[in-house]
């Protein structure tokens, strides 16, 4: 099979000569039963060549099970693996195989791998030795014949060095070392995937396909792309859906790329990353909600000062909000970890205050609405001069404009 039948077969877009290495190594060294390790950053596409290898080796008409060792809890991976015994911890109401003694005879793909705890990668190391484990609770020794191969998406060789993966068992995997490229090394392959992600999208939503003019083609091409081909892929279906015009100039497609450009592999575990999956002007509506917040308990405050003469209120600075940890959710905005906060107002006692009755709290839309409105009325209904001081694009306001009715 050619290279291009095996692209064909896993549906693997790009003419890259880094990407059409990463598939010659996968073929080359299928027939043998060396240790391999995909290395990579996320979302650049490293599963699809453990699938190769075990599709063009010997094992390929036995099981092949893919692991994602970062989604497992660390008091079950050992169980999840290798097995256990019955009455082996609590819950453990029956005997049950690993993935090791399921995979016998095959191949086992363990994905993020230097997320395994250290005493894990014992036990992972001995069964790469001589092909032996124990399940938990047991002491017999059993025998498997498995292929491994691992993929990770950090600097391994820093994770040795601090000692959060075994220096022997980095030896051991890192037999053949095969790399993917990144994106934004694959410059020529972004107007093909963009092309392709546009028709499947066009297809499965039932739409036509949009189309981007040269400028905004540019600007795709030379952005960073930190989360790789499945940022672009969640970028085309984003664009596809809100996107009424099908034609997206580079005006309209900057709205949709993030600013952050990191582009290197992280070097400890991956974590969540806040990157490709926020709206174009999800920004702009945590910024006017934090606004609002802090306008009420302006507003609060004025009306005692009116209704009971209190004292001026003495406010201290905002506390800063990390918008990296909002999420939208129905009409309005929530955090995680922290609560959203407004500046934190001290009033001194005083007697006879009458309390405002409390207001229902606008929804978001709403808030959004009356952004808008003020924007434009500032600004002698200018709609591009109202979007750049809301910080938003002249193409979401006119969208805005007319979902609101302001016209």
């Amino acid at each position: 099979m050619d290279l291009r039948q095996i692209k064909d077969k896993y549906q693997i877009i790009g003419k890259d000569p880094g990407l059409d290495r990463a598939i010659e190594a996968a073929v080359n060294v299928a027939s043998t039963d060396l240790s391999v390790i995909v290395t990579g950053e996320s979302g650049v596409g490293k599963e699809y060549i453990p699938r190769i290898i075990h599709d063009h080796s010997p094992r390929k008409h036995r099981r092949y099970i893919a692991v994602n060792c970062g989604a497992i809890p660390e008091g079950t991976i050992d169980s999840e693996l290798f097995g256990h015994e019955k009455g082996a911890f609590t819950g453990a109401v029956d005997s049950r195989k690993g993935y090791f003694e399921e995979a016998d005879g095959g191949t086992i793909f363990l994905d993020e791998v230097a997320e395994l705890p250290i005493g894990t990668q014992v036990r992972l190391l001995r069964v790469l030795q001589n092909g032996e484990f124990i399940r938990v609770g047991s002491s017999k020794v059993q025998k498997t014949d498995v292929r491994v191969i691992a993929a990770t998406n950090i600097q391994l060789d820093h994770a040795v060095a601090t000692g959060k993966f075994r220096r022997d068992l980095y030896y051991r995997l890192n037999t053949v070392p095969i790399v993917v490229p990144p994106l934004r090394e694959r410059k020529g392959d972004i107007r093909m995937l963009f092309r392709k992600f546009a028709s499947d999208f066009a297809d499965r939503y039932t739409m036509q396909a949009v189309r981007l003019d040269e400028e905004a083609m540019e600007l795709l091409e030379n952005y960073q792309w930190p989360g790789n081909v499945r940022q672009l892929k969640s970028v085309t279906e984003r664009i596809s859906i809100m996107e009424t015009d099908r034609f997206i100039t580079a005006e309209v497609l900057s709205g949709y790329l993030p600013k952050d450009n990191s582009s290197q592999m992280p070097v400890l575990s991956s974590g969540y990353s806040f990157d490709s999956c926020s709206d174009p002007y999800r920004e702009f509506l945590i910024k006017l909600y934090a606004q609002y917040q802090q306008l009420r308990i302006e507003v609060d405050e004025l009306t005692r000062l009116v209704k009971g003469s209190a004292p001026i209120a003495q406010v201290h600075p905002v506390t800063t909000i990390d918008h990296t940890h909002m999420l939208t959710e129905g009409s309005g905005v929530r955090g995680t970890g922290s609560e959203l906060q407004g500046p934190v107002i001290e009033v001194e006692e005083v007697e006879n205050v009458a309390e405002p009755q409390e207001e229902m709290p606008l929804t978001l839309d709403q808030i959004t609405r009356k952004a808008i409105a003020e924007a434009l009325q500032r600004n002698g209904n200018n709609r591009e001069k109202a979007a750049a001081e809301l910080g938003i694009s002249a193409r979401t306001i006119y969208r805005k404009i007319k979902e609101f009715n302001l016209e």
